[in-house]
């Protein structure tokens, strides 16, 4: 594993930048010594007012140890609002794509892991996505769409059981029905939109449980194929969940399910 310094996704054209502010950056944790790998880019949890630490290098750590790749991602947070999060997060996914020779990745097995409000930020990148656009910049000109989805007790719905620090945070005050439901990614399920593991605990008392299921059921309407586990108890924000003996199988029922999918 090469664990390099982050790196900037917007060099010094970052989009709705703040005077010395937070920068957008990837951090790359690649596989040495092996061509044409596949990847996953990281998207911690926090509510969007933070991004959670132990659902960042960990989490590299342990994609590194099962043979993947990894980027972690730190996009912007609160008081930055959409849409700039969910820019990061395209941009993230253009960058490591434009630069898939140079990181040895395998530019058509990019996958994206989301914790909580990082899912959120993954879903939407899910649902909301292009196949590049007319740009000056030849990053833009890129994919931004993932080639495989891991959401992890994760914010869906801004409509249904919604969280309300998320969407403050998110979207601020005073919103529309409207945009409510571009937000809500089990609104928003498209028939390209890529497969997905998915992970809950019944009993989480911060993001219900039925987000992940809202988001299932979606998935199944538009025949993508999906798999979810919901495990009987265990707290919000667990990450690895290395203390629950019960909850800790998702990362082993996680990777084999990115070994069926060629990760």
């Amino acid at each position: 594993m090469e664990n390099k310094k982050s790196i900037s996704i917007w060099g010094d054209k970052i989009p709705f930048k703040r005077e010395n502010d937070d920068i957008p950056k990837i951090t790359p944790y690649l596989i040495e010594n092996k061509k044409n790998n596949s990847c996953v880019i990281v998207f911690p949890g926090g509510g969007y007012s933070i991004r959670a630490v132990h659902e960042k290098e960990p989490i590299a750590l342990w994609l590194n140890k099962i043979g993947i790749s990894a980027f972690v991602l730190d996009y912007r947070v609160s008081p930055y609002k959409y849409p700039v999060p969910l820019l990061d997060a395209q941009r993230a996914i253009r960058f490591v794509r434009y630069n898939s020779k140079k990181f040895n990745i395998d530019p058509d097995r990019i996958g994206i892991i989301g914790f909580s409000a990082g899912g959120h930020l993954a879903s939407l990148t899910g649902v909301h996505f292009d196949y590049g656009k007319e740009s000056d910049d030849p990053v833009e000109k890129v994919s931004s769409r993932p080639d495989l989805l891991i959401l992890c007790y994760s914010v869906i719905s801004f409509l249904n059981y919604s969280h309300h620090g998320c969407i403050k945070n998110f979207v601020g005050e005073n919103i529309t029905k409207e945009t409510l439901e571009f937000l809500s990614s089990e609104r928003q399920v498209k028939r390209d939109t890529p497969c997905c593991f998915l992970w809950h605990t019944q009993d989480d008392n911060v993001v219900p449980v039925q987000h992940s299921i809202l988001f299932s059921l979606s998935l199944k309407e538009k025949n993508i194929d999906f798999e979810i586990h919901i495990f009987e108890k265990g707290p919000h924000g667990l990450g690895l969940a290395e203390n629950n003996p019960s909850v800790s199988q998702w990362t082993l029922l996680c990777e084999n399910w990115l070994k069926r999918h060629n990760f």
